[in-house]
């Protein structure tokens, strides 16, 4: 064959697409789609041996990568259907002609499109992104055809001659660029066989040393795998992590194909909400870390990896994202998982409860965006009290005449510990909000469950008391000349516990309000005095309250009631929040001097 040279030949309507699926920023995907072109290769060989009867024709595939550090090379060998000089202008310069789209008309009513990942001579040319000049040595399966050489330099110029491989295949020859030098090393193509292509199931070889898994646990059958197997494929995945809670696996045939598992990882703090990795693949071959565009937000939280075999993965994330067969996949998970999580509770309550802590975030993130994910699973929602139980929403039994469902709730255990052994005492449940999406989430329960009312525990207390003879405008003035604060609103009722001097409340809609601002980082000075803005409830039926009655403005009597009325409010403040810096000084100092006056010197 004489020399043929030529201009390589680029289909302009084409064109557009493949700049959005080339423009990578990441050099190293040249590995994955080599790979990929090689494994098509291998697989179009084998397929053609089965449907034409040609057993001869039938290869155990391998993909050889060897690297020669001296002449700066890197080289990916198959031994696949190979191509000769015809196939070589036409899938190979004629940019955009897909070789694996002919493959499959030609072969659709035999075969249902077995392993063709299908984008062979495409994916060839991000070769250039490292290399500064590749060579193609190819020898063709048909019978009476001979081997051909192809070179280019990443211009649009190429040259085709003779070849002097012997056996079926493909070797693609890159020449390395001065600057993508880091290729040129066992380690570093090891780590992007690993990355890309570990599961592949065909033997891939870097420098003769067999780097591939080849066999990932989501291509069996659920029936056919065992926990344990579950665990070391999660390792796999995710090296050195904690054992999953439970996992699901996902085996799809119709109306779409669909394979992955997904594991419920455990969550070491609320922050590890944001860590979760769900690996995006197409036909075993890694695509991307993360599954967003497939997935719906609040799943990719979770851990594991999904096969999308049918997926457009050469179109925009937007598109998938609107993509109907993409839109199906979305919701069938949304059900699988939602299954999984009524199948945990129900088999075993006491073992679901034990994973609320670290799925809860998970659950009410999903539940808030996804309706249909809200009503497969409301039922397992668990409200944690202070002591520790596991409540449904339906178990929770503090109810108010009748007609509302109050569920009485605190975001601080700890500060707010006497307002809740007041009602613990009283034989009541409040639960304890933990995480920075609570104060979202049960304004969304209350939006789809009308009849029932999320009350802090401070303003449960303040709104059961009972009405006090006491005048309200001399304690108001009391404090807010002791407070300096002239908008202080005072108000003095029979608290339940006598032994309680005072208690703040805010609005409910406002102290939400306030818990949301903190959680997202956005409260600032001009807000904050509105945070600030509180009602002293002051208990009538307790002694020290009592004894202001009595106490005059005069001399030091006056200044001791200023004092203890500072002090009170300090007290309530206290019970709603910690106090700022300041405030915990003028506390610690108050009451020293309080002491003082009170021991006998």
């Amino acid at each position: 064959m004489s020399k043929i040279t030529g201009e390589i030949s680029i289909h302009t309507q084409n064109i557009f697409p493949i700049i959005k699926k080339w423009l990578y920023s990441e050099h190293e995907i040249f590995a994955r789609e080599l790979i990929s072109n090689a494994f098509d290769a291998i697989t179009k060989r084998n397929t053609i041996a089965t449907r034409e009867s040609k057993p001869n024709l039938a290869v155990a595939g391998a993909i050889h990568i060897t690297l020669d550090k001296a002449a700066k090379t890197l080289t990916f060998s198959d031994n696949g259907i190979g191509m000769d000089a015809e196939d070589i202008q036409k899938y190979i310069n004629q940019i955009a002609f897909s070789g694996a789209e002919e493959f499959v008309k030609k072969y659709q009513d035999q075969t249902e499109n077995e392993g063709i990942i299908g984008h062979f001579g495409l994916g060839f040319y991000s070769s250039f992104m490292v290399a500064s000049r590749v060579e193609i040595h190819s020898k063709s399966y048909r019978d009476g055809t001979t081997s051909a050489r192809w070179e280019c330099d990443g211009s649009t110029s190429f040259s085709i001659t003779d070849g002097t491989r012997d056996e079926i295949g493909t070797d693609v020859i890159l020449h390395i660029s001065d600057e993508n030098e880091e290729y040129l090393f066992d380690g570093r193509l090891e780590e992007l066989v690993k990355k890309y292509a570990n599961f592949l199931p065909v033997d891939i070889l870097v420098n003769g040393k067999s780097t591939n898994v080849q066999n990932p646990l989501w291509t069996k059958a659920p029936t056919d795998v065992a926990d344990d197997d579950y665990k070391s494929f999660y390792q796999t995945l995710f090296p050195y992590s904690p054992d999953p809670l439970f996992w699901i696996h996902l085996n799809v045939d119709y109306p779409f194909n669909l394979r992955g598992i997904l594991y419920f990882p455990k969550r070491l703090h609320e922050m590890d909400g944001q860590k979760g990795q769900v690996k995006l693949f197409c036909q075993q071959v890694f695509v991307s870390d993360s599954a967003k565009e497939v997935l719906p937000e609040f799943l990719t939280i979770l851990q594991g990896a999904i096969d999308c075999p049918q997926l457009p993965l050469n179109v925009s994330r937007s598109f998938l994202q609107n993509d109907p067969y993409v839109q199906k996949i979305s919701k069938h998970v949304v059900k699988k998982v939602a299954d999984k999580l009524v199948e945990e509770f129900r088999v075993d309550r006491e073992r679901f409860a034990g994973y609320w802590d670290d799925i809860q975030l998970f659950v009410k993130f999903g539940m808030i965006q996804h309706p249909e994910f809200y009503d497969k699973s409301k039922d397992v929602i668990l409200l944690k009290t202070t002591d520790n139980r596991h409540l449904t929403v339906g178990e929770y039994t503090a109810t108010v005449d009748g007609t509302e469902k109050k569920i009485i709730y605190t975001s601080n255990p700890d500060s707010q510990a006497q307002y809740i052994q007041l009602l613990t005492d009283r034989g009541m449940s409040v639960i304890v909000l933990s995480t920075a999406l609570d104060s979202h989430f049960i304004q969304f329960l209350e939006s789809k469950e009308t009849d029932l009312k999320f009350v802090s525990v401070e303003s449960f207390l303040a709104d059961e008391t009972g009405q006090s003879e006491v005048d309200n405008a001399v304690y108001e003035q009391l404090f807010r000349t002791a407070l300096d604060n002239e908008k202080l609103v005072v108000k003095v009722q029979a608290l339940s516990d006598p032994g309680l001097p005072a208690i703040v409340t805010q609005p409910e809609f406002l102290k939400r309000l306030q818990e949301m601002s903190v959680a997202m980082g956005t409260r600032g000075q001009e807000t904050s005095k509105l945070w600030d803005e509180y009602t002293l409830v002051l208990n009538s039926t307790n002694e020290i309250v009592q004894s202001l009655g009595v106490l005059n403005d005069q001399s030091e009597s006056g200044e001791l009631r200023h004092d203890i009325a500072r002090h009170i409010y300090d007290l309530a403040l206290m019970g709603h929040r910690p106090l700022s810096g300041q405030q915990m000084s003028d506390f610690i100092n108050r009451s020293t001097a309080l002491l003082t006056k009170i021991i006998p010197s």
